[in-house]
């Protein structure tokens, strides 16, 4: 994965603060020339350091008000094909390895109780898993964010 340098840091915060700007309007803001913000930004999406758009989407406007985690117990021999069989539950929207007792924490979003019990049924289903414990959000407390640390990283080396 790319390391992004301070002027990287100044195109992703302009990004995040207005998230519809064109290449143009963001080297305006930021006193760069039009074509090295769309090269900067064209490495960026091409590193994984700026992701897809779907990260703004809310679930609950989708229709999956439910946010469900789910710690994973899997037979290690198996599970990069668990994390194949994961990807295929379009429901599951996030997965991670953990070290400790869990090996998966998949993130699952559903319509109701009745929804997320097909969804566990098809996450145990999965050859290779052999269990979940399952935690149903509450609610989201602090958003995803990375604005306060490319904040906090500006001018460090």
């Amino acid at each position: 994965m790319r390391t992004v340098d301070d002027t990287d840091r100044k195109i992703l915060l302009e990004l995040t603060r207005h998230p519809r700007s064109t290449n143009a309007a963001i080297a305006e803001q930021l006193g760069l020339a039009r074509n090295t913000v769309q090269s900067r930004v064209a490495a960026l999406e091409a590193s994984d350091a700026l992701q897809g758009f779907d990260r703004r989407f809310h679930a609950a406007a989708l229709g999956y008000p439910l946010t469900v985690f789910m710690a994973t117990h899997v037979d290690q021999p198996k599970i990069d094909s668990v994390v194949e069989q994961l990807r295929q539950i379009p429901e599951v929207v996030q997965a991670f390895g953990l070290s400790g007792q869990a090996d998966v924490l998949v993130r699952v979003v559903c319509r109701d109780a009745e929804d997320l019990y097909r969804v566990n049924k098809l996450v145990l289903a999965c050859e290779g898993v052999e269990r979940t414990e399952t935690w149903l959000s509450m609610g989201e407390l602090i958003p995803f964010r990375l604005a306060p640390v490319l904040e906090r990283d500006l001018g460090r080396r």
